[in-house]
C-alpha cells in the first residue's frame, strides 16, 4: 500500500497486522470481471493488535462489538471499482475511518445551563412581534 493506515495522530497500523484477500467481484467490467480478482477484503485482528494503545483497543472492541468476527477481527470489503488497486485504497480508507471513529474519546458531558434574562426577553419580544404581525393579516370578524 502506498500510504500507511493512520488511526489517530501518530498511531499507524503496520502492514504485518493486515490480512488482504481478493476475490471476483460482481458488477460492471465485461469479460474482464470474470477473470480478475478485483474485490478486496481487508481483515484486521483488533484484539491481538500491538499498534493501538490499550485504552483505544478496549474502547474500539467495545464500540465495534457487533461488527467484529469472532469478537476480535474487523473485516472491511471494497468492490465498487473495477481495479483491484483502487479497491485496496478504498478498503484501507474505510478501515482507517472505522478505527478512527471507534478509538475517539467519548464526548464531554453537557452541563445544564440556563438562558440569560436578556435572551429570554428577546425571545418573548420576538414571539410577541410575530403574533402581532399575523394578527394584522387576519380579516376582521363580523359578529
Amino acid at each position: 500500500m502506498p500510504e500507511p493506515i493512520r488511526v489517530r495522530g501518530s498511531v499507524v497500523v503496520p502492514d504485518a497486522e493486515l490480512v488482504w484477500r481478493f476475490s471476483r467481484s460482481s458488477g460492471p467490467g465485461g469479460q474482464h470481471v470474470n477473470t480478475s480478482d478485483s474485490k478486496v477484503e481487508l481483515r484486521y485482528d483488533l484484539a491481538a493488535s500491538k499498534a493501538l494503545p490499550e485504552v483505544w483497543r478496549e474502547r474500539a472492541l467495545e464500540r465495534l462489538a457487533g461488527r467484529l468476527v469472532d469478537g476480535r477481527v474487523l473485516v472491511v470489503q471494497a468492490s465498487e471499482f473495477r481495479s483491484q488497486w483502487r479497491n485496496r485504497e478504498a478498503a484501507a480508507v474505510r478501515l482507517a475511518a472505522v478505527l478512527t471513529e471507534a478509538c475517539a474519546p467519548p464526548p464531554k458531558t453537557r452541563r445544564a445551563t440556563r438562558p440569560s434574562r436578556g435572551m429570554v426577553e428577546r425571545r418573548l419580544d420576538n414571539k410577541r412581534h410575530r403574533s402581532e404581525l399575523k394578527e394584522g393579516r387576519r380579516s376582521p370578524r363580523s359578529e
